[in-house]
């Protein structure tokens, strides 16, 4: 197992409370390359959820992604780590992650799980994405936690995507955009009911994201090398409470499943099929 890993490539898109939980796995595991993708700095507030991340690192500003980075380098030799300091929606990110065996999204944004589900698509990678989330309910005068909750996907190509099982929609994915780019707008939206409400995900709780991370990373492992008593294809989707105490599965089988024209489609242009990636034109000489 260790050497097959040697020769696997993983990306972990947002390197965070979950991704640097997941990156750190991956490197510690023996994958012979951990490419990271994240654009944002550690921040004095990052420090009490994200691997390795110092009080320096916080004062310096310092990317995510090169944090991370050193990190492995402390443990592991070679050229492991594969910094990609940039959003996921971007050509360079992309590219860097359709050179991966496998692909971890740990991200709080649905535009960022929609780029992971076309690369997905159109490089023929198959994915696993995390989310969790602590629901809140209104308790007399004050809030109380209402569920400790995760989710993991394992989404392979040509399956059911992250969009066919209702993780995000095109309407979700304008609302973001619009609570982001014009939130006043948004506000309006909301109260006139034209748009629902949305789910932050992410909380910033080390012991959730770690047992999420680790549920993802086992999924991954038992991909690779099954171990399960029944079939894989019966945990396409993993759902946890931790309220609760419980586990829920749902099987491949019972997600709908859309033809995508990004399928296979590679680095074609415009990358993803999307114009906002394709190839900048030259610029003219005077």
């Amino acid at each position: 197992m260790t050497r097959e890993l040697g020769r696997l490539t993983a990306v972990v898109v947002g390197v965070s409370g979950t991704g640097s939980i997941v990156a750190e796995q991956a490197a510690r595991l023996g994958f012979g390359r951990v490419i990271m993708v994240d654009f944002d700095r550690v921040e004095a507030r990052n420090l009490n959820r994200i691997l390795n991340a110092t009080t320096r690192d916080a004062e310096m500003r310092v990317l995510k992604v090169e944090m991370f980075a050193a990190a492995i380098r402390s443990h592991r030799a070679g050229d492991v780590p594969v910094p990609v300091a940039a959003s996921v929606a971007t050509r360079e990110a992309v590219l860097a992650a359709s050179a991966a065996d496998i692909l971890f999204c740990c991200v709080d944004t649905l535009e960022a799980r929609h780029i992971a589900d076309l690369i997905s698509v159109a490089f023929l990678i198959p994915f696993i994405d995390v989310g969790v989330v602590i629901p809140v309910r209104k308790a007399g005068a004050g809030m109380a936690i209402a569920d400790v909750c995760g989710r993991i996907d394992y989404v392979q190509p040509g399956g059911s995507s992250l969009q066919d099982r209702a993780v995000y929609s095109p309407e979700s994915l304008r609302a973001e955009y619009l609570r982001r780019a014009a939130p006043e707008a948004h506000r309006q939206e909301l109260e006139a009911g034209y748009i629902k409400g949305l789910i932050e995900e992410a909380p910033a709780v080390i012991t959730l994201n770690m047992r999420a991370a680790a549920a993802a990373m086992n999924e991954f492992i038992a991909r690779a090398y099954p171990f399960r008593l029944d079939a894989n294809a019966l945990y396409a989707r993993t759902q946890f409470s931790l309220a609760a105490c419980e586990e829920e599965y749902v099987a491949e089988a019972n997600f709908p499943r859309s033809a995508s024209q990004a399928f296979a489609r590679g680095a074609a242009e415009p990358l993803l099929g999307l114009p906002m990636l394709k190839l900048p034109s030259p610029a003219r000489s005077a």
